[in-house]
């Protein structure tokens, strides 16, 4: 049976990609055996043929890449003369507007994929009609409102997912009802409160994904229930510490990133048995405790960030042995003693920065690829760190910050972040910050003037960089080609400015977001933390919002500050908030185009680099005078012998090959024989 498609009753042709409102209003008109023009041609549906047919009903998969919009009958129904639509997809087409009613009619339906439109208002009540579904995500998209209690009664659910979106106010605490359900998918939603506490009803979940919501409260004991876990990523809420002993339960977790609780002191007891973990993230959880021994246990481990808490104690050695770990994140602790003496071989990428660590460096420092972050310990290092293998100037980066100490050398710096040397039309020179850095890294200026340092890794992007471009034009600003790089970070971005004169300064950082293309209508969030000289002057800074909510905007923030110790800190700091995966996976973490700092005082130092080269041709005329010295009272030993003998020589040539450099030749073998036979000097002493 053949039936055509009324728009007029939709009132929604502009608001959604008319072809797949068509099609909804199609199937919910009338759900039997139809027949369709070749849907799999024109990747569309044909508004006036039969939906159930040609790729709808073959054996091609829903998760085929090569038909988007896409729907999958069944035909079984009646004897083979209904078919029911039981999947529908709409994905990454940027459909418009918010979901038509006649959607929630679609009873059959046992896979809703939404995901990646811009879908607007809210998520209809109407949802719990669909009590056939197993799988439904909304996610990426710019839905609103409360989440509709009503998804409780979708008890057949194994995986729900709504995050990215704009919801407000509480999880429903029918969501616990949903006792089949294996995969969880909130973050970037925007719910607040509590977790319900019916949700320890859930112990089929596999995988948890909740993090950059509003959610609160303490971290909940009942988690350590969900015994099946896989995965689970909860961080970048508004959820307190400490980190349950419950958790002692999830030993089937291979993949564990738990951050951002400001509160409760934890300790790790918890995962003496979780021996199956491959990837293990607990930072910024105000962790008391030592790294325990028994991590060397850990064998299946590829990366540990235990950073930004308060570790204590030495660096156990099983855990430098772990023939799998390839990542290791101890920073911003307070670990104390000297580095393990050996090393993994697969070991390449370790940050041990802010801590108390001490003594020499290990002969492993110097293998190739290492990355290796020792910022701010008290390790022993020459002003040549290179010679160790290391990235020079590691000697001003340690405690305290040494170089040019007291009353300093500089009185400003600028930096070009990300990109070459430029010069502003303010006609400051900025200089270039375009070294190649990574998970854990740092780079001095050959000066000595400002330095950065990086820790992190951005997850699951197959191609992390730390740079960033554009060629665009940016608004807001007569210098768009400062904003047309940038440095970004997935963790702890830091800039310093060495050896400046003690005052106060005003500090000025430049920002744009480049990420988020607004022709694309992206739900990205990129927040921050900014902290100078250790002070939180702005939390949760969002780029493009400063910007009015648009990309290639500059915008520039300036802070005031006192520098007492001829260094300054600037800290841009990931806490887990924004989206991570919009518009693809590692779009997250601190971006700067430039920064810049100027005295809020009068100067009194020369503000110039030290002349290497200055230091080089004193070296070079010690030596000329120190030969010439050596020439002179040679000819003059040689003179008194040959006159003793009444020889006769060419006083001024001798003389004058001294003064031109001392040419060896004037003085050969055989002539020292021969001024030999006077008894004064011994052929012996000769050197051959």
């Amino acid at each position: 049976m053949k039936f055509m498609v009324d728009f007029s009753s939709l009132g929604l042709a502009c608001a959604w990609y008319a072809v797949c409102v068509s099609v909804l209003v199609e199937i919910a008109a009338a759900q039997s055996k139809a027949t369709t023009d070749q849907y799999e041609e024109s990747k569309n549906w044909n508004i006036s043929g039969e939906p159930c047919s040609g790729v709808a009903i073959d054996d091609s998969p829903f998760t085929n890449q090569n038909y988007n919009p896409l729907i999958k009958c069944d035909c079984s129904f009646n004897g083979g003369s209904t078919c029911h639509i039981t999947q529908l997809k709409i994905f990454q087409l940027n459909v418009v507007g918010p979901i038509p009613e006649e959607l929630w009619t679609l009873t059959y339906l046992n896979n809703l994929d939404l995901r990646q439109n811009s879908l607007t208002g809210n998520l209809s009540s109407s949802i719990g009609n669909l009590t056939r579904l197993q799988y439904v995500s909304f996610g990426q998209n710019a839905l609103s409102g409360k989440v509709p209690k009503e998804i409780g009664k979708l008890t057949e659910l194994k995986s729900l997912a709504f995050g990215t979106n704009n919801f407000s106010g509480p999880l429903p605490d029918e969501i616990g009802n949903l006792l089949k359900l294996e995969q969880l998918y909130i973050a970037s939603s925007g719910v607040s409160g509590p977790i319900p506490s019916t949700f320890a009803n859930l112990q089929n979940l596999q995988t948890v994904w909740i993090f950059d919501t509003e959610l609160s409260g303490k971290v909940p004991d009942f988690i350590g229930n969900w015994t099946k876990l896989t995965a689970l990523r909860l961080y970048g809420n508004a959820l307190d510490g400490p980190i349950p002993s419950t958790f002692s339960n999830l030993t089937s977790l291979v993949d564990l990133r738990l951050s951002d609780l400001p509160n409760g002191g934890s300790s790790l007891e918890f995962l003496k048995n979780m021996k199956s973990l491959s990837n293990l993230v607990l930072r910024n959880n105000n962790i008391s405790d030592s790294v325990p021994s028994y991590i060397g246990d850990f064998q299946k481990l590829l990366k540990l960030d235990l950073s930004f808490n308060n570790l204590r104690g030495k660096i156990p050695d099983s855990l430098f042995s772990l023939s799998s770990l390839s990542y290791l994140f101890l920073g911003n602790n307070k670990l104390t003693g000297a580095l393990p003496s050996e090393k993994s071989a697969s070991l390449l990428n370790i940050d041990l920065s802010y801590n108390e660590l001490s003594g020499s460096l290990p002969s492993w420092v110097s293998q190739q690829n290492l990355q290796l972050n020792l910022v701010a310990n008290n390790f022993i290092v020459g002003r040549s760190s290179s010679s160790n293998g290391l990235p020079s100037g590691l000697n001003c980066l340690q405690q305290s910050f040494p170089c040019n100490r007291g009353s300093g050398r500089y009185y400003d710096f600028a930096i070009k972040c990300g990109g070459p040397q430029i010069r502003s039309s303010e006609n400051v020179v900025f200089e270039g910050d375009n070294k190649t850095l990574g998970p854990a890294t740092y780079y001095v200026t050959e000066s000595e003037r400002w330095a950065v340092s990086n820790v992190g890794l951005f997850a699951e992007s197959t191609d992390p960089k730390y740079t960033t471009s554009s060629s665009n034009q940016f608004t807001n600003t007569l210098d768009s080609e400062l904003f047309q790089t940038a440095r970004i970070s997935p963790g702890s971005l830091r800039y310093y400015g060495l050896g400046l004169e003690n005052g106060n300064y005003a500090v000025t950082l430049r920002f744009a977001e480049m990420a988020f293309d607004p022709n694309m209508g992206s739900h990205g969030r990129r927040v921050f933390d900014i902290y100078i000289q250790g002070v939180l002057v702005i939390k949760n800074f969002d780029i493009r919002k400063e910007a009015g909510g648009v990309s290639y905007r500059a915008v520039q923030k300036q802070f005031k500050t006192l520098v007492s110790e001829n260094y300054l800190e600037i800290h841009l700091f990931w806490a887990g908030k924004g989206t991570c995966c919009v518009p693809a996976h590692g779009t997250y973490g601190p971006s700067v185009s430039a920064i810049s700092a100027t005295p809020d005082f009068k100067p009194t130092v020369s503000n110039k680099s030290p002349d290497r080269n200055k230091n080089k041709n004193g070296l070079i005329v010690g030596l000329v005078l120190g030969g010439t010295f050596v020439c002179l009272a040679a000819f003059l030993v040689f003179y008194l012998v040959a006159g003793r003998k009444s020889r006769t020589i060419k006083d001024d040539g001798i003389l004058e090959s001294c003064l031109n450099g001392c040419r060896y030749q004037n003085f050969s073998k055989k002539k020292m024989m021969k001024s030999a036979d006077s008894k004064d000097i011994a052929p012996a002493n000769i050197r051959k």
